[in-house]
């Protein structure tokens, strides 16, 4: 067996992720990649391959082929990533603050950040920026629209990251939008939809797009009229931050007044 392919075979046995030996040698998952397509060890950066041995335990490449991976192996691993993991959450602190948070949190939250700044680092193409731009507004939405959070779990359970029994929302909601949700990627997949009944349906989803657009411009309009009448009932020429509660006050009081 070649070398690369012990470490490969070492790697998965062990349950080392791209992302986390990414993180430990200070490089891009594409750099990872390109390392384990290589002929041999000799061919990466001396102190990348020091590193790969510090965290394998070995001295050279003749003692991989002497590892025994059992639980104790694999918890020495772990362990060294998690320090390793542990001092690079703290540089990305720096740039974002994650003081505060608890362990499981700053490791998730610098995970995104890594992967989305290899997005961006791998693909110099506007395709990343839209892709991210488009996650922005997809978490943006998240709080108001409850069915996204089962679009996460159906996309974390169809590749493979969560079963697909387990339920952590609404178990008969998220049952049911799976459901439906599968028997659409496979009408999708196999093309049986009809184009003109995809026309149909497009259509009447732009046209309640369309609505919910102009409703929220109402109420932006409408609050904007009632803010403006309440400053002058109070004799405000704006909102400040002594008078901010007084306005909203009577902002809520012109409302009512309507209703």
């Amino acid at each position: 067996m070649k070398t690369i392919e012990k470490v490969n075979q070492i790697l998965k046995k062990t349950n080392i992720s791209k992302v986390n030996l990414a993180k430990y040698l200070g490089v891009s998952r594409q750099m990872v990649y390109n390392y384990l397509d290589c002929d041999s060890l000799d061919k990466w950066p001396k102190d990348k391959k020091n590193l790969l041995f510090n965290l394998l335990e070995v001295e050279d490449v003749n003692e991989l082929n002497n590892i025994e991976i059992d639980d104790n192996y694999i918890e020495k691993l772990e362990n060294k990533l998690y320090v390793s993991k542990k001092t690079n959450t703290k540089k990305d602190n720096y740039i974002i603050s994650l003081e505060g948070y608890k362990k499981e949190e700053q490791e998730v939250l610098s995970d995104i950040i890594f992967i989305l700044k290899e997005m961006l680092n791998e693909d110099k193409t506007k395709n990343s920026l839209t892709t991210i731009t488009y996650i922005y507004h997809f978490i943006q939405s998240l709080m108001n629209t409850k069915e996204l959070k089962y679009i996460l779990a159906y996309v974390a359970k169809s590749a493979g990251f969560v079963k697909p029994t387990v339920y952590d929302f609404e178990e008969e909601n998220q049952f049911i939008f799976e459901s439906i949700m599968f028997s659409a990627m496979t009408l999708y997949n196999t093309g049986g939809a009809s184009r003109s009944k995809l026309m149909e349906s497009h259509k009447r989803w732009e046209a309640k797009i369309e609505q919910k657009k102009e409703e929220k411009t109402s109420r932006t309009q409408e609050l904007n009229s009632a803010k403006i009448q309440a400053l002058k009932e109070l004799g405000y020429s704006e909102i400040t931050e002594k008078n901010a509660g007084e306005v909203f006050d009577k902002i809520a009081e012109i409302q009512a007044r309507k209703i």
